[in-house]
Order: C-alpha cells, then sequence, then structure tokens
C-alpha cells in the first residue's frame, strides 16, 4: 500500500477527510493498473459520494491542468508516485467565487 507515500499540494478539507482521500486513493491503486486513471477517479469518487454525499469529481492522471469552483471544504489535490489526484465537490450553481 502507497499510504504513506502521498504528497500534499493543496487542501481545504478537513484533515480526516484528507486522510480518507489518500487512503482511498493507495487503496484504488492496489486494485487498479496504475495506468488505469479512469477506474481509479471511478472508484475514488463512488467511495466520496457514499461517505458525504453526491456531487464529487475525481481526475487523476499524470499531466492536467484545471479551473474549477468546489464547494468550501471539499477540494484536495495531491499526489502520490507519478500520479496527481483531484477531488472535489462541486458548488451550487448559485455560489459563484472571485
Amino acid at each position: 500500500m502507497l499510504e504513506g507515500k502521498a504528497i500534499l499540494g493543496e487542501t481545504d478539507m478537513p484533515v480526516m477527510m484528507q486522510q480518507h482521500a489518500m487512503r482511498c486513493a493507495a487503496r484504488a491503486l492496489d486494485i487498479h493498473d496504475v495506468y488505469d486513471c479512469q477506474h481509479i477517479a471511478q472508484s475514488m469518487k463512488q467511495e466520496f459520494d457514499k461517505w458525504y454525499g453526491g456531487g464529487w469529481q475525481c481526475i487523476v492522471g499524470t499531466n492536467f491542468g484545471s479551473f474549477l469552483t468546489h464547494s468550501h471544504g471539499s477540494f484536495i489535490y495531491f499526489s502520490i508516485e507519478k500520479l496527481a489526484f483531484l477531488l472535489f465537490k462541486g458548488a451550487p450553481a448559485s455560489c459563484v467565487y472571485a
């Protein structure tokens, strides 16, 4: 398991939720091939939808950019080995952040 090797980038999640995200990523990497980013992301999204309600989005890969709006307290960006993980809950349409 790669759980201890996660490098945190940016987050506004509570610490317990951050740890859950990193454990979830490590478990997904144990189950799926490291090149199967779609299924790794799907696994993480489903886990967070189950635990914290629907609306989670997950992006996993080695080279991507993003520009997004998220609900406060629901954003994390971290890496394990060469894979980057972006997990967030989308903001309601009425929320606009500058």
